[in-house]
């Protein structure tokens, strides 16, 4: 990575997906949630109701990290992340309004931290009723590789 990032450990899954695959130069990652062990998240439930918009921009923060680190997993020796080519940051909400673009720059901002400019990225920001074991944010993520010069 670029900047200097602690890359946390990549936290896999229990169920019956890969957490990314490859086409060429460009890695496709599944969704990332803000995992902190195997099978705990930072916090659980819908942003604006039980999740506040600071712990909704932490967790999108820690679901970035996971991204960065799955990214960093899937490198061959002689490769580096190109640019993040775009990401999808889903918030799970209720009906009381809450800023969910601000919870994306959260997780874009921990992007750009670590990649510099080859980690700004076009993105789209959805709000959702319920996102997989009740996290709050989830992030998909598309980037590319390209050879290391030495």
């Amino acid at each position: 990575m670029e900047n200097s990032f602690d890359l946390p450990v990549p936290i896999g899954t229990e169920y019956n997906y890969i957490m990314a695959s490859r086409h060429g130069r460009v890695l496709f990652l599944a969704g990332q949630i803000a995992k902190t062990a195997d099978k705990s998240l930072h916090t659980t439930g819908r942003c604006g109701e039980e999740v506040d918009l600071c712990t909704a921009k932490r967790n999108a923060e820690i679901a970035a990290g996971q991204v960065l680190a799955w990214l960093a997993e899937q490198l061959e020796p002689d490769e580096t992340i190109d640019r993040i080519l775009r990401m999808k940051v889903h918030v799970a909400v209720g009906d009381e309004p809450v800023d969910i673009s601000a919870i994306a720059d959260s997780a874009s901002s921990a992007l750009i931290a670590a990649l510099g400019e080859r980690g700004r990225h076009p993105r789209s920001v959805i709000g959702v009723a319920r996102l997989p074991r009740n996290a709050p944010v989830l992030l998909e993520v598309t980037a590319s590789t390209s050879a290391r010069i030495v």
